[in-house]
């Protein structure tokens, strides 16, 4: 089992996911012996998971069933254990795609946090790609690497325990890609340039006040950064409604007449129905904006 490889087998050891209903998931790690608490009875590691294959439908004690998955980035995101506010996967995937990370990409992140993006970042730059990700807390940066090893993708990744904002990344010129996701980013500007390669690289911030967008902007600017912009990511939900729709009546058909004095009538159903959505007319924010800009290839 890892994060950025498939397995078909649960072994003793890996990380699965407990898919039990669709607002309900829970990691577990699998160990010969242990047992597993449900709200449908016990899932025992021994008998019910080691050796079935990944996405089988598992009977508890109580007659309930839940699935047992092969984790992912995504699945991780809805069922790791916070330790902070955490990036989903919207705004994951517009990251991802906006900072141009592929195979091999070399990426700085700031702060870990609870490792929800670090996961993303690590299946996407994988097999030759590198991540060194730093947060300023102790404890977290801690448990963030242990569960990295767990995953098996700690070969990926440099996890520092620093503060970004007067140590900066521990790496100089060699990033394809920086992420900010700190209460004062505009202090880390400068760092995130020194880290990024001589030449271009993307850089991204996540705030989730505007003031400190228009702070970032600034500096950013200021260090001669380029296409900066910024944006918001939001969820439209539509709500689909089946609707009757009556057809025209047009007359007469006059593009292919008939016999002398008789009249083509055009034979029109009376209505159609089909499938149609309506967005709401307010969408709230989530107070979370992401800036991006481009060091400029000088």
């Amino acid at each position: 089992m890892s994060f950025v490889e498939y397995s078909d087998l649960i072994q003793d050891g890996d990380v699965v996911i407990i898919y039990i209903s669709m607002d309900s998931t829970m990691p577990v790690k699998v160990q010969k012996g242990a047992q597993t608490q449900t709200r449908y009875g016990v899932i025992r590691h021994s008998t019910d998971l080691i050796g079935q294959r990944y996405g089988s439908k598992i009977t508890c004690s109580k007659g309930g069933y839940v699935y047992i998955l092969h984790p992912t980035p995504e699945l991780w995101t809805i069922s790791l254990p916070h330790r902070t506010q955490i990036l989903y996967t919207t705004d994951i995937a517009t990251i991802t795609m906006m900072l141009e990370l592929k195979p091999g990409s070399v990426v700085c992140e700031s702060g870990t946090g609870s490792g929800s993006l670090s996961h993303a970042i690590l299946r996407t730059i994988a097999p030759t790609g590198h991540l060194h990700t730093v947060e300023f807390h102790q404890q977290r940066a801690e448990k963030v690497a242990e569960e990295f090893k767990e995953h098996r993708v700690d070969h990926l990744v440099t996890v520092r325990n620093q503060d970004v904002c007067k140590d900066g990344f521990g790496v100089t010129g060699v990033a394809d890609a920086v992420f900010l996701d700190i209460p004062s980013p505009w202090e880390a500007v400068k760092h995130a340039k020194a880290a990024l390669k001589k030449q271009g690289g993307r850089l991204c911030s996540f705030s989730p006040c505007i003031e400190q967008v228009q702070r970032t902007c600034e500096v950013l600017a200021d260090q001669g950064f380029q296409e900066i912009s910024t944006l918001e990511v939001l969820l439209r939900v539509h709500d689909v409604r089946t609707v009757s729709l009556p057809l025209p009546d047009f007359g007469p058909d006059a593009s292919s007449p008939g016999e002398p004095g008789t009249r083509d009538v055009v034979q029109n159903h009376p209505a159609v129905t089909l499938k149609t959505t309506t967005t709401p007319r307010e969408i709230p924010g989530h107070t979370g904006y992401l800036t991006f800009a481009t060091k400029p290839r000088t």
